[in-house]
């Protein structure tokens, strides 16, 4: 059965989680490095969270005897494109590392920042096209937004609940876009 990144609240409880974030101007990227969130931990039986996430994303998924997904297919629901090589897809942080730096992840400890770039439990982790990631890079909604707008509902739920999990800020622009991206759930 394929399965999605976990289901985000629904865009009225969003609402009410993104009303209740804190609105601060970006922290300073002094001291930012990915390597200070230790991503694609080991998830067991050899697979780290990055061949996790292909397989849940993934259809009719084959993995080696390393956990390496060697086929299958892949849609990514930023741009709407199917694709059938894992080396197309990338694995996004719906909410990007640099961007949970500066909206509070610079005070964090270690393990947390170690959780929050491997949550598999929370909708933060999705399989995507290399291409729309790498357009989006660490860009906020009002920077960036998936090309496909059928995708804003999910996008922005996700988006606020990560937000809200883990207490992170949103600046004034990204709060307003995200109103926006809500109102297409209606």
């Amino acid at each position: 059965m394929r399965r999605d990144l976990p289901e985000a609240p629904p865009a009225s409880i969003a609402r009410t989680e993104l009303a209740a974030l804190t609105v601060d101007a970006p922290h300073s990227m002094a001291g930012y490095s990915r390597a200070r969130f230790p991503h694609w931990a080991q998830q067991g039986q050899q697979c780290d969270t990055r061949e996790v996430v292909l397989a849940r994303d993934g259809q009719d998924v084959v993995r080696d005897e390393q956990c390496r997904a060697v086929s299958g297919t892949w849609f990514s629901p930023y741009d709407d494109r199917t694709l059938t090589a894992a080396s197309q897809v990338d694995i996004d942080h719906i909410v990007p590392l640099a961007n949970a730096w500066r909206s509070g992840a610079d005070t964090w400890d270690t393990p947390t920042r170690k959780a929050f770039a491997n949550d598999l439990e929370n909708p933060q982790l999705i399989a995507v096209s290399a291409a729309s990631n790498r357009s989006k890079g660490d860009q906020s909604p009002d920077q960036w937004s998936p090309p496909s707008r059928a995708y804003w509902c999910t996008y922005s739920r996700a988006w606020t609940h990560i937000k809200h999990v883990y207490r992170l800020n949103v600046t004034e622009a990204e709060r307003d876009q995200l109103n926006v991206m809500l109102d297409t759930c209606d």
